[in-house]
C-alpha cells in the first residue's frame, strides 16, 4: 500500500538551520549519545550480480555522494550476496559485529532478512531499506514506484500490439522472483492492465530472476501455445528478456512479437535499437541511490529535517506500517525515446550504444 504522508519542514527552512549549525544536534530523542561526524562508515548490501546496475550504477552512485556529504572522510564498506539470502545475512551480520554505523540493504529474500533487520536495529543501527522493502524493523525506504512499473511495461505493451488487441492475443508473462516484494508489485501492476484486454495464456514466477530459467519457461510456454500465436511476451526485466529473445529465436519465432523489460540495460537498449526488444523501465539510478546515501547520512549524523524531506511517502511491509519513505518515478524506453531518457541523463554515451553492430540503427534513431 503506497499513501502520501504530510510534511511541514520546508526545504528553505533546512537549509537555513543547515546554515546555522541546528543540524548538527542529536536526531534521535531516545538516545543521549552525540551525533556523529564525517567519519562513519556506510555498509552497502545488494543482491545479485546477474543485474549489471548494481556494479555499473547503484554503487559507485552512492559511494560518489557519502565521500561528497562526508568531506571524504566516510567509509563504504559493500558487498553482493549473488543471489543467496543466507550469504547476504552473513555479510549484514558481519556488518552488525564491526559496528557499522548504518546499513543501506537491498534484499535477496525480504522476509528471511526480518531476523537480520531486527538484530541491526537492537545493536542502534539503522537500516535504509533499498529498491527492494524488506521486512522488520527498517528505518526508511527508498525505491521506484513498483506498481507503476508494471503499468508502464502493460500499457506499453498493450499500444505495440495496437487498438485491435483482444483476449484472442496470447500473452506470456515472465514474472520476477517469488521471494521479491518488488516482483509482486510488479506483477499487480501489470496485471491491472493487462486483464480484461489480452489473454495471459501462461506465467510464471521465476525464481532469483534467473535469466536461463526464464528462457526455459520461455520455451515451455512456446510448446503449449505454439510460435505462431504468441502475440507479445511480459518480461519483469531486460536480463530475463535477453534469454526470452533467445528462447523465442530457438523456436524459429522469425517476426519477433514485443517483449518488455526493465532496468534499462545497455544490451538492452541495443536490442531496442534492432526491434529484438520492444521496450524497457528506465529507472532513474542516480535520483535512487543518491536519496539513499543522503538517508543513511542524514539519520546516522541526526539530522532530522534534512532526512524527512527525503522521506516525504509512507509505505507498509508485512511487519511495519508507516515506513517513511521516498518513490521515485519511472518512465518507459521505446526506441524513440532512448535519447530523451537514458542518453540525456548520462547514463550511456551514444558512442557506448553505437558500437559498429548497432551503427545503422542508430542512425536511424536518430542516434548521432
Amino acid at each position: 500500500m503506497r499513501r502520501i504522508a504530510m510534511f511541514v519542514a520546508a526545504s528553505t527552512m533546512s537549509l537555513s538551520l543547515a546554515g546555522c549549525g541546528v543540524l548538527n544536534a542529536t536526531g534521535s530523542s531516545t538516545t543521549a549519545s552525540p551525533t556523529k561526524g564525517n567519519d562513519i562508515t556506510v555498509g552497502v548490501l545488494m543482491p545479485d550480480t546477474i543485474n549489471t546496475r548494481y556494479k555499473n550504477f547503484d554503487y559507485p552512485i552512492m559511494a560518489d555522494k557519502i565521500a561528497e556529504l562526508t568531506n571524504k572522510q566516510g567509509k563504504v564498506d559493500y558487498q553482493n550476496a549473488s543471489s543467496s539470502a543466507s550469504k547476504q545475512a552473513e555479510q549484514m551480520q558481519k556488518m552488525i559485529d564491526d559496528k557499522t554505523d548504518v546499513i543501506i540493504l537491498d534484499s535477496v529474500d525480504s522476509h528471511a532478512i526480518a531476523p537480520t533487520v531486527k538484530k541491526a536495529k537492537n545493536a542502534g543501527i539503522p537500516v535504509i531499506a533499498y529498491d527492494r522493502l524488506a521486512e522488520g524493523p527498517i528505518d526508511a525506504y527508498v525505491s521506484f514506484d513498483n506498481e507503476l512499473v508494471g503499468e508502464v511495461q502493460a500499457r506499453t505493451l498493450l499500444e505495440a500490439l495496437g487498438p485491435d488487441a483482444g483476449l484472442s492475443d496470447k500473452i506470456i508473462m515472465i514474472n520476477g522472483s517469488p521471494t521479491d516484494p518488488n516482483a509482486k508489485q510488479f506483477k499487480a501492476g501489470a496485471k491491472s492492465e493487462l486483464d480484461g484486454k489480452v489473454s495471459i495464456s501462461a506465467e510464471y514466477d521465476t525464481k532469483d530472476w534467473d535469466p536461463p530459467t526464464a528462457g526455459r519457461e520461455t520455451t515451455r510456454a512456446i510448446g503449449e501455445i505454439g510460435k505462431d500465436n504468441v502475440a507479445a511476451v511480459y518480461s519483469a526485466n531486460d536480463a530475463m528478456a535477453a534469454e526470452i529473445i533467445k528462447s523465442l529465436k530457438a523456436a524459429g519465432v522469425t517476426d519477433m512479437p514485443p517483449v518488455t523489460g526493465q532496468d534499462a540495460d545497455l544490451d538492452a537498449i541495443q536490442r531496442i535499437l534492432i526491434g529484438q526488444q520492444y521496450m524497457t523501465v528506465y529507472k532513474p539510478y542516480p535520483d535512487e541511490a543518491e536519496a539513499a546515501a543522503q538517508m543513511a547520512v542524514y539519520k546516522v549524523q541526526g539530522k532530522d529535517i534534512q532526512f524527512d524531506a527525503l522521506t516525504q511517502d509512507q509505505v507498509d511491509s508485512p511487519t511495519n506500517k508507516d515506513i517513511p519513505a521516498q518513490l521515485v518515478q519511472v518512465s518507459a524506453v521505446t526506441k524513440s525515446k532512448i535519447k530523451d531518457t537514458v542518453v540525456a541523463d548520462g547514463i550511456y554515451k551514444i558512442s557506448q550504444i553505437c558500437t559498429p553492430d548497432y551503427k545503422s540503427a542508430c542512425e536511424a534513431a536518430g542516434l548521432k
